[in-house]
This record gives C-alpha cells, structure tokens and sequence, in this order.
C-alpha cells in the first residue's frame, strides 16, 4: 500500500511537471538540437537545399576577421559592463537599504531605468550622443571641451555603448542585492557597532560575504545580458562604424536575416550558447568555493 501511494505521488507530480516539460522540450531543447544539426550544413542563398560541410562552417567561422572582431568587441563590453554594474548596483542596495525618508522614491528612482523599453533607451541615449545638438554634446562645448562623435567614432563609440548599459542594468541588479541586504540578520551588524568596528570592516567582513550567493546570481545574469541585449544596436549604430560596435548576437541576426546565411548563423549560435555555459560554469565553480550559505 505504501509503494502504491508513493506511486501516485510521484505520478501526480510528473503530471503535474508535464505542461512545463512539454514547453522545455518545444521552444528549448528541439531549437538547441536542431541548431546544432544545422551548423553543420551549409544553408545560404545559394543552396536550394541544406549541404552537409561538416565542421566546415566552424573552420569558416574562426578563419573569419569580422567574427573575431565581434568576439573582441562583446568580450570587451563585457568586461566593462559586468563588472561595474554589479559594484554600482551593490552601492545602490546599501545606499537605498537604509532606513530614512524618502527611501521608497529613491529605488524607484534607482530602478526606473529598467522599466523603460532598450528601444526607448536607445533613442534617449542617441539624443544624448548626437553632434551638434545632443545633450552630451552641448554639455561638452558650453564647457570649453569639444566634440566628440561618440557613435561615428571607432576609439569612443563602445564606451558609450558601455555607459549606456551600465544605466540600463544597475538599477536591476540592486534589486537582487536589496533583498540579499534583507537577508542579513541586524543582530550582525548591531554587534559590530558595539564593539566599535569601522563601517569598512563591517562591509568587508559581514556584508560583502553575506552578498557571495547574490553576486554568483546576479555575475551570470549580467554576463548573459552581456550577450544577449543588442537591441540597441540596431537604433543607434547597426554595429558600425567598420564594425567597432558590432556584438554576437546582433551579428548572428545581421547573418541569419540580412544574408540569409542559416547555416553560418546556426554555427554562431553553437559558439555563443559555448561561450556563455563556459563562462557560467567558471563562475559557478570559482565562486562556489568562496561563498557564505548560512
């Protein structure tokens, strides 16, 4: 009888597991497959039907200038997105953790950039960086500096790129570090304060080790979005100017739908979905070691 009822038990909640398992293997695992397969054809304009090349995409691919180009480009937006925006978002979620008037519109104010649309987010910021009549631009000469052609520049357009991101994201990412904050017992932090340590001490000690769980979390989040929100790109830029601001994925559409290339797009695919489970399981197992569960 208690085999029987076990077996029910498990039946119920395979059943109940099925309608999510179902859309997993629809929308998530049969794409994944079938890009794989893909990347192995070539499947342009020029074939009428797919033409099994084996690795011959991939050889193609790492042989190819604009691709390493586009690797450099989002490796280095990432490294100046990922960074910066989990510091800033950690000062934020302590700034707007404490308790003092006006603390609810300061986080809507903190967290409003994300509630707007990166469309609208990139319209805003290429009034900003316009010559001539953008924001920036006139901030810049009323000041005695110049113009600077922030989008039409190969040395100066991927920094506004990052500090366009970093605007959008921040904001985000406080709010994971906000509720790692309210996690933290205040019995922790009122013992600190009675034994006299320094605010520094206290964050370096307590709630920066507290935040370990909170940072592996939000690190992959933003290393994914690194990848993955390009949106931007065609507003402002179509990843030029000579590709100085061209990123993975929006190459990957630039390929699949701009020269019907299915076959090299699936590959860039392959490479992209490579580069970020890489990067996730580095920063699992490296972080993993050092953080703080209890």
């Amino acid at each position: 009888m208690k085999s029987i009822s076990r077996w029910k038990t498990d039946a119920f909640a395979w059943l109940l597991l099925l309608p999510s398992l179902l859309f997993l293997l629809l929308f998530t695992f049969y794409p994944i497959a079938k890009t794989i397969r893909l990347s192995f054809y070539q499947a342009d304009l020029a074939s009428p039907e797919p033409i099994f090349v084996g690795l011959g995409n991939y050889s193609a691919l790492f042989a190819d200038e604009v691709f390493a180009k586009v690797m450099t480009n989002n490796l280095f937006f990432a490294l100046g997105t990922v960074p910066t925006s989990m510091a800033l978002a950690m000062l934020m979620a302590i700034f707007a953790n404490k308790a003092m008037r006006g603390t609810s519109l300061m986080r809507t104010a903190f967290f409003y950039p994300t509630m707007i649309p990166m469309i609208a987010v990139a319209n805003i910021w290429l009034f900003i960086y316009t010559p001539k009549y953008g924001l920036l631009s006139r901030a810049m000469t009323s000041l005695g500096m110049g113009e600077i052609h922030w989008l039409g520049s190969p040395d100066y357009v991927m920094w506004a790129m990052i500090a366009m991101m970093i605007w959008k994201e921040a904001g985000y990412f406080m709010i994971f570090y906000l509720a790692g904050l309210q996690n933290i017992s205040p019995d922790l932090y009122e013992s600190a304060q009675v034994d006299g340590v320094g605010r520094w001490t206290v964050f370096r000690k307590i709630t920066f080790p507290l935040l370990m769980p909170t940072t592996l979390f939000v690190s992959i989040v933003a290393l994914t979005n690194s990848f993955k929100l390009v949106d931007h790109l065609l507003v402002m830029t179509k990843g030029g100017p000579n590709n100085s601001s061209n990123l993975l994925l929006y190459y990957i559409y630039e390929t699949a739908f701009g020269f019907w290339d299915q076959g090299m797009a699936s590959t860039l695919t392959v490479v992209m979905i490579a580069v970020l489970l890489l990067f996730a399981a580095l920063n699992f197992f490296g972080l993993d070691k050092k953080i703080h569960y209890n």
